[in-house]
């Protein structure tokens, strides 16, 4: 096969949700000598946004979504397996640390985006739902993240979200890391106010908004 039309079998892989046809069109890839990143990039990557742009239109749901992120993942180990640790890194987009703001138990939503960022070449650390603002700029240290990114789904659990822009300024960090936000309530006129670098109505858009902000970050 030739390698266009190795990198047609990935995206298809990932349209058609299909892992055993991601994972042998990445064995494929792999035996052809094709650049794991070009792989990625021009196969496994214009299938997940032929996937997100259908999950935006509500033409396939989240298990659609998590089927296809599946697909993903599992070309992507078989792709990066022989890479060393380094390249593993400059082929990651950055480092994303995802989390529902505290006192806020919806994490659907969360879950979704984490989801997506993963899917799209972003390593993600996932806290979970309700998580307190010192453990957020604690494990944003621990993991030396690029972006954070915090998700309110009541009004009451917003003010969280400004709470973790204050607290990385009162310990003089918060130019280490860009802070994204979301949630039903939150607008972008909130996360302006508030001192945050980016807002998402949607899943795809969130993908879109932190490439920009990494592209911004390397330069």
């Amino acid at each position: 096969m030739s390698q266009n039309e190795i990198l047609e079998k990935l995206k298809k892989a990932i349209e058609e949700m299909e892992s055993e046809m991601a994972e042998e069109a990445a064995e494929e890839a792999v035996e052809a000598g094709i650049d794991p990143l070009v792989a990625i990039n021009d196969g496994l990557a214009v299938g997940m946004k032929t996937i997100s742009d259908l999950f935006d239109e509500g033409e396939v749901f989240v298990p659609q979504l998590l089927l296809a992120a599946e697909a993903f993942e599992a070309a992507v180990s078989i792709l990066t397996a022989s890479m060393s640790e380094e390249d593993k890194k400059n082929a990651s987009l950055g480092k994303v640390l995802i989390h529902t703001v505290q006192g806020d138990i919806h994490d659907i939503g969360k879950n979704i985006v984490k989801t997506m960022l993963s899917a799209s070449g972003f390593e993600v650390i996932d806290l979970g739902r309700d998580v307190p603002v010192t453990e957020v700029v604690a494990k944003a240290k621990e993991y030396n993240v690029d972006i954070i990114v915090g998700s309110a789904l009541m009004t009451t659990t917003m003010p969280s979200q400004r709470d973790i822009v204050d607290m990385l300024k009162e310990e003089g960090v918060r130019a280490k890391y860009k802070c994204m936000f979301g949630g039903a309530p939150v607008s972008s006129e909130w996360v302006e106010k508030i001192g945050g670098d980016g807002y998402s109505e949607s899943a795809s858009e969130a993908v879109e908004i932190a490439k920009k902000i990494m592209l911004e970050i390397r330069g």
